[in-house]
């Protein structure tokens, strides 16, 4: 065996180096002639010592591991990687059939797996993604340009955003399932494309399924393909959602929504990697990678007898939540901004309208059901109402949002003996009319808050609801107006 390159001699012309670590002799040997047939150097290790050796060596662009080794086992080799080698993507060699184990090695940092026995094709793909993994670019802050990073619309300063972008960049680098979770209009499926766009998937097809949408007799066909003559209508061969994703990223959205006879093929295409099509005797093997979402909780969906157990194990092994739009109020005139300027665009509009700052602090106390998806409805509606240069609140067309859960919370409150209105004493008048508005206006605000705190007993969540805004924009005020 040559010696170990170093980045520096790569980045000189040499080969990309693989770490094989194996027991088998013969499996060693063929993954090892494969690669080699792929134009890169090989090492090879027997044992977990041997394996530490050579890794403490560094320069490797990938490490393909067996996941039981005579003195040791492989996750703990992908610990040590992800470890002290965390530019090293590296990947498990499961036993066929041993789910359990891709999952744990995954959740532990691997790139990927393969299962026993090895198909080649399988094993070139794996190491062509590998290969290609190079660190993702710095994901943008909060200006409506996104910073030139490719994820211009996840925009905002709010920590929850934040922590939302770190996690697409450690996602982006792994090719382990990820479930999104998060309510309607949230922006599931663009988290999605931008795990995919970057990651080394991102020149490869990505795939977007509503599962909610598709007759549950067409599911199949859908998904796997079919051949034809396989049914009535078949007239032609069809590829699948599979095949359309091959080398790519398939985004299974509402996968809740699946039946439960298709959620016993559609693990085994996603355990295996082999898929078959209506109507044909054989499999194809496919390389897709699977990020699903849904806005109910899966959890209980299996609770339920719903959902599969195995088949939210496999969907789930990294999960990624996306905040509400309410859990960020301070990202919502940045979004409103940027949406603003793309709504103006596509109307053919010379200069996007800019909010008032009432405005943005009314958008900001609202508590958006529908999240960004409603926010834009809600924008659109008013650059329709607006001036052309400012938006106002009317222009919103807004009202609260009340449930029936708060009717009967109000309903009680109401029940509760009320305080005698004060009158404001706050700011001079003249024939009645104040000297100063705002201080007037400020005095009028502090004396309701005032009135619905004791009607619910200062319960600062009954009050909020009783005034028909959030509990966010009750602290808000209650601050601003030194109400303790």
């Amino acid at each position: 065996m040559n010696a170990v390159v170093s980045p520096a001699s790569r980045s000189a012309g040499r080969p990309p180096r693989v770490l094989v670590i194996d027991d088998e002799a013969d499996l060693r040997e063929l993954i090892e002639l494969t690669l080699i047939g792929m134009g890169l150097d090989v090492d090879c290790a027997a044992t977990v010592a041997e394996a530490r050796r050579l890794l403490a060596r560094g320069g490797y662009a990938l490490c393909l591991t067996d996941m039981r080794l005579p003195d040791g086992d492989g996750i703990d080799l992908v610990a040590v990687v992800a470890r002290d080698h965390p530019g090293t993507p590296v990947a498990v060699i499961t036993a066929y059939g041993s789910a359990e184990n891709a999952v744990a090695a995954l959740k532990a940092g691997a790139f990927d797996y393969l299962s026993k026995p090895i198909a080649l094709d399988a094993l070139r793909n794996l190491v062509r993604s590998a290969i290609q993994v190079i660190p993702a670019p710095r994901l943008g802050g909060g200006g409506p340009d996104g910073g030139g990073s490719p994820v211009l619309q996840m925009l905002g300063v709010s920590s929850a955003i934040e922590s939302v972008r770190a996690q697409i960049l450690r996602l982006a680098r792994s090719m382990a399932p990820v479930a999104i979770t998060g309510e309607s209009g949230s922006g599931k499926e663009l988290a999605a494309r931008l795990i995919h766009a970057c990651g080394a998937r991102a020149g490869k097809p990505f795939v977007a399924v509503n599962c909610g949408a598709i007759p549950e007799q067409l599911m199949e066909s859908e998904f796997f393909g079919h051949r034809k003559g396989a049914f009535t209508g078949a007239d032609q061969d069809r590829e699948g959602f599979f095949q359309a994703a091959d080398g790519g990223t398939l985004f299974l959205d509402e996968v809740a929504d699946l039946p439960l006879p298709m959620q016993v093929k559609l693990l085994r295409g996603i355990q295996e990697k082999r898929v078959r099509k209506v109507g044909a005797n054989a499999e194809e093997p496919v390389d897709v990678r699977i990020i699903s979402a849904t806005h109910q909780d899966l959890a209980q969906c299996v609770a339920a007898g719903r959902f599969r157990q195995d088949l939210y194990y496999r969907l789930n092994v990294i999960e990624l939540r996306l905040p509400a739009l309410r859990e960020r109020a301070e990202d919502v005139p940045i979004l409103a901004e940027a949406i603003l300027v793309r709504l103006a665009a596509r109307a053919g509009v010379q200069g996007a309208p800019r909010l008032a700052s009432v405005t943005a602090r009314y958008l900001q106390s609202y508590s958006f059901p529908g999240n960004v998806r409603e926010l834009e409805n809600v924008l659109e509606r008013a650059l329709a109402f607006s001036n052309g240069e400012v938006i106002n609140v009317e222009d919103l067309g807004l009202r609260p949002v009340v449930s029936e859960f708060d009717a009967e919370e109000r309903e009680e409150a109401d029940a509760l003996p009320a305080a005698p209105a004060p009158r404001p004493t706050g700011s001079a008048m003249v024939d009645g009319i104040p000297t100063s508005l705002p201080d007037y206006l400020d005095q009028i605000e502090r004396e309701a808050i005032l009135r619905a705190l004791d009607k619910t007993r200062y319960n600062r969540t009954a009050a909020a609801r009783l005034m028909g805004i959030t509990f966010r924009a009750l602290r808000y005020r209650m601050q601003r107006l030194e109400i303790s």
